[in-house]
Parts: structure tokens; sequence; C-alpha cells
């Protein structure tokens, strides 16, 4: 087996688009045929990544989710909102999915003290619109085994993200874990606000 037949994500498999410069958003659609939810995005997507995590959603067949974050105002319920549930409201994100396809629309932090607050999770490829910022990292890579990955299959997988231009780890990317810690020690007094 060679790195290119690792397979990541259909959206990036066969190579990672660029951004496109005046992007405006566009909009996400779930996989329904019958009265689709739809969300519009009034933003360009920020922070964009592949996740390892057992939380996020993935297409069928894919070993990560693709995920970003837009201003929590630049999101829109348009259509079909009476089919959009929170998956597990215990979770930090709030991730609401259609209950007919099962499909995750958006994920929202509602705890005012997260270091994330005001910033909604969204999956790009859910939009038929192009110009989306690309994944820039890989996130949670060794949580993939939790969701069945052979363990043995982890050196490939990493070599192929690093191939891919998405360097792999086992959190989130250096700057986030620091906006994190910046939060964090802001709120607690050891850094000044």
């Amino acid at each position: 087996m060679t790195q290119g037949d690792v397979k990541i994500h259909p959206s990036v498999d066969n190579g990672i688009a660029p951004a496109r410069d005046d992007f405006p958003g566009g909009t996400l659609r779930c996989k329904c045929t019958d009265r689709p939810v739809e969300v519009r995005i009034n933003a360009q997507a920020a922070h964009n990544h592949v996740c390892g995590c057992t939380k996020c959603w993935k297409p069928e067949g894919a070993i990560f989710s693709m995920v970003a974050v837009v201003p929590r105002e630049a999101v829109e319920v348009v259509a079909n909102g009476d089919k959009l549930k929170v998956v597990d409201s215990s979770m930090a994100i709030q991730r609401h999915a259609c209950t007919g396809c099962g499909t995750h629309m958006f994920g929202r932090i509602e705890n005012k003290d997260h270091p994330f607050y005001g910033l909604d999770f969204i999956h790009t490829e859910l939009s038929s619109e192009e110009g989306w910022s690309p994944p820039g990292f890989a996130a949670f890579v060794s949580s993939v085994i939790e969701s069945g990955v052979a363990p043995d299959r982890m050196d490939g997988i990493r070599a192929r993200l690093r191939d891919l231009g998405l360097e792999p780890y086992d959190a989130l990317s250096p700057p986030l874990m620091d906006a994190i810690a910046t939060h964090l020690a802001k709120r607690s007094g050891k850094l000044a606000a």
C-alpha cells in the first residue's frame, strides 16, 4: 500500500484546493433528498482542519472529519431548521444534526467562558460553492484508533497527512492550543487581560 492509497477524507484525498481571496461564504446542505436542511454561512471559514475525534461528523468512508470555524453571527439556518436537533447536549460543542440523514450542520458553544465561545464549527464540504479555506493541519490524529482504525496503520496515516501538507497533532494546532491557554490564563488572573 502506498501513501496515496491511504484515504483521509474525500475533500483532501486528491489534493487540497486553495481558498479564494474574495470568498463570501456559501450554503451548507444536509444529505437528505427531501427537504434538506440548509445553513447559510456569511463568512469565509478559519482554522479548517481534518479531525480524528469520534464526535465530529464524517462522510461515509472517511477516516477524518473536516471542520472549520466561523463567527457565530455568520451562521443562519435558512431552510428546514425544524429537522435540526442537538446530538448530545452534555458536550461543550452543541452539534446540530439533521434528524433525517444524521449530517451535522453546525456546532455551537453556549458556554460563554469557553475559549472558543462565539465561533461555530462547520463542515465546508457540505457546500457546493468553491473557495472555502482549505484544511491546514490534522487534529486528534490518534483518536481515529478509537473509531476502529488499526493502530498499525498510524504511521501510514501520519505520512499521508504530511504528504498532503496537513501536519498531524494529537491535540489542536499549536496556535489554537496557545489561544486556549491564553484564555484560561487571563480568566485565572495569571495573565493580564
